[in-house]
């Protein structure tokens, strides 16, 4: 992957850089063009001038070098086929090639400085030292230069990859915190709609019959105002338990299970609604275990399926069966009958669905799917199949 230069020098760093190495480019390369000159008197003395002049225009073209990297370290090349002085300029622009370029374009680079090198021996030999020596000198120094300088470019390249990484995983925490809060969001909604519906419904029928039943007895009109008071005091400790619960860490929270089923069906009973419990699996009574998030889905859609059956088809007898064995499905079924009476003209408005959505959720969760719809004598069926682990 190639990078890109840079249009300029946007930093005081790289300005500093810049003319450290137009410096030292100058001093690497006019201080050994004039000892290699001194040997050599038969030469003209505008030879030696046009090196110098090569050697100082390519230390200044430097300047340039983060913007065309590639054109001016092949402009060095052809210089430094007859000038000595730009050897070091050169050098300096191979590195910056092999920094922002590619490996191809740093191998075509490299192979031009010791040609090029080669071509200058053959036009100026050395005076004194064997001209092979010298090709392996300078095939050293391209080498290490373009060596530093992939090391260098590959060592940003990882910097930068560890920097997106960074970034992604900060976008994807922040995602998945976001994910977390929107699902305890809906947990809430959950939990409070199970546990405060069902005694706001019990408040809402009781009430209802009291502002609207004008023919009730004295003794009715107490009952219904006992029912009303004793919900009330139990919502309010529901509500309190729910607070505790969310307060409390996951392991410590006091969560209803499949033993509680009795119960819920038995204070159902007393608040005037006929239930019958048939439970051929034996998960109410102990007989066989369930795991305890099935066990909370099952109390939760008996909850939920008693809570409807009393708002919607109050007085009309309900049915709770529960069949199933270990390794198959366990199935769930809450079906009332046809209201005995037509509802009140004012009677409290139908529930906006939230909790068969929510049971829907919960279902989903635990591997199990949720039925419900009408059944053909006039009531309604709530039904929910649960994979039971062996």
């Amino acid at each position: 992957m190639d990078d890109t230069a840079g249009a300029g020098r946007g930093t005081v760093r790289d300005r500093l850089v810049d003319g450290g190495l137009v410096g030292l480019a100058a001093v690497a390369g006019i201080y050994p063009a004039v000892h290699w000159a001194e040997p050599a008197l038969t030469l003209p003395d505008w030879v030696l001038h046009l090196d110098y002049a090569a050697g100082g225009l390519g230390c200044l073209a430097l300047w340039w070098r983060r913007r065309f990297p590639v054109e001016l370290a092949v402009a060095l090349v052809l210089l430094s086929t007859f000038s000595l002085a730009v050897s070091a300029a050169s050098l300096v622009a191979l590195l910056t090639v092999a920094v922002h370029r590619s490996a191809r374009a740093t191998a075509v680079v490299a192979v031009g400085n010791v040609l090029a090198f080669i071509v200058f021996l053959a036009l100026r030999p050395g005076p004194v030292t064997s001209s092979w020596l010298l090709v392996a000198l300078q095939v050293a120094l391209v080498v290490g230069v373009a060596g530093w300088g992939m090391l260098t470019r590959s060592r940003r390249q990882l910097v930068a990859s560890l920097r997106e990484r960074a970034a992604a995983a900060e976008v994807e925490a922040r995602l998945r915190a976001e994910r977390s809060q929107h699902e305890a969001r809906e947990a809430l909604a959950r939990e409070m709609h199970d546990v405060l519906g069902h005694r706001l419904s019990l408040l809402s029928v009781h009430a209802g019959a009291l502002a609207y039943y004008r023919g009730a007895s004295a003794e009715e009109i107490a009952r219904a105002a006992e029912v009303v008071r004793e919900n009330a005091r139990r919502a309010m400790q529901d509500l309190r338990e729910v607070i505790g619960v969310l307060r409390a860490p996951e392991e410590d929270r006091p969560l209803p299970g499949v033993e509680d089923v009795v119960e819920l069906v038995d204070e159902i009973g007393r608040s005037g609604t006929p239930v019958d419990l048939r439970d051929a699996a034996g998960v109410t009574t102990g007989g066989r275990a369930v795991p305890a998030t099935v066990g909370r889905t099952l109390y939760r859609l008996v909850q939920e399926g008693l809570t409807n059956a009393r708002k919607h088809a109050p007085g009309a007898p309900v049915l709770v069966r529960i069949t199933g064995e270990p390794g198959d499905d366990l199935t769930v079924e809450i079906v009332n009958d046809r209201p005995p009476a037509p509802p009140e003209p004012h009677a409290p408005p139908i529930g906006s669905g939230e909790g068969l959505r929510g049971l829907a959720e919960r279902a989903a969760l635990v591997g199990g799917r949720l039925e419900h719809g009408p059944t053909g004598s006039g009531g309604w069926r709530l039904g929910m199949r649960i994979r039971w682990s062996a």
